[in-house]
């Protein structure tokens, strides 16, 4: 099986790395650079026409879509156990979480981290409330603990890595309001696949 990860470091592809390695399933990956605008040029199009990462790129065909992604990799790798596949409720569950972090967390993180022009005054005020209160929701709702669903780890953790990191670099994962998500962002980042990933995409724990 020959597989190449489309990756921007340190974007949500993070999420798809880390499964193809936890997943131990021979990959390359082909960094498309957001900033230079290499998401939009006709070479990456032809991979991917909606022009984002990641994009999984296997013999069958391209995967676009972390959820997706993770989904795949799981099934692909049932013996690695990193999603509950043999169990419809329980992969129904896992799915539903990546479908959150990807319809919910990322767009309100993109409207308040990533907006071109920058927000700024009451709509930056405003996307940033809209946003803790997701986190809060993650934080007293969907997280069992240790992991997300409880005491097995599973690629959804791996996910959710992604917008705690955010949100710790940009100051909003506040220790004493989310003691959870922080909790679970410094264990996720003990994770041998998670370093790997991290030093493969010239990243550090936060």
């Amino acid at each position: 099986m020959s597989t190449t990860l489309f990756i921007s470091p340190g974007a949500c592809a993070m999420a798809s790395h880390v499964a193809l390695l936890e997943a131990g399933i021979a990959h390359e990956t082909q960094v498309v650079d957001l900033r230079k605008g290499e998401q939009r040029t006709p070479e990456y199009l032809a991979v991917n026409p909606a022009g984002s990462t990641p994009a999984l790129k296997t013999d069958q065909g391209v995967i676009t879509q972390n959820a997706a992604i993770l989904a795949w990799a799981a099934q692909t790798r049932p013996d690695k156990n990193l999603a509950p596949v043999d169990d419809p409720f329980a992969f129904a569950r896992f799915n539903a979480f990546n479908g959150w972090l990807a319809s919910s967390l990322h767009p309100a993180f993109s409207k308040l981290l990533f907006s071109r022009p920058p927000l700024e005054g009451e709509a930056k005020d405003q996307a940033q409330e809209q946003l803790l209160a997701k986190l809060d929701l993650a934080e007293a709702h969907l997280i069992e603990g240790p992991w997300v669903f409880g005491e097995t780890w599973t690629l959804s953790d791996g996910y959710l890595m992604v917008f705690e990191r955010w949100g710790r670099q940009a100051g909003l994962l506040d220790k004493a309001r989310f003691p959870k998500l922080n909790a679970h962002l410094d264990l996720v980042q003990t994770r041998e696949a998670v370093a790997t990933m991290l030093a493969a995409e010239g990243l550090s724990p936060v």
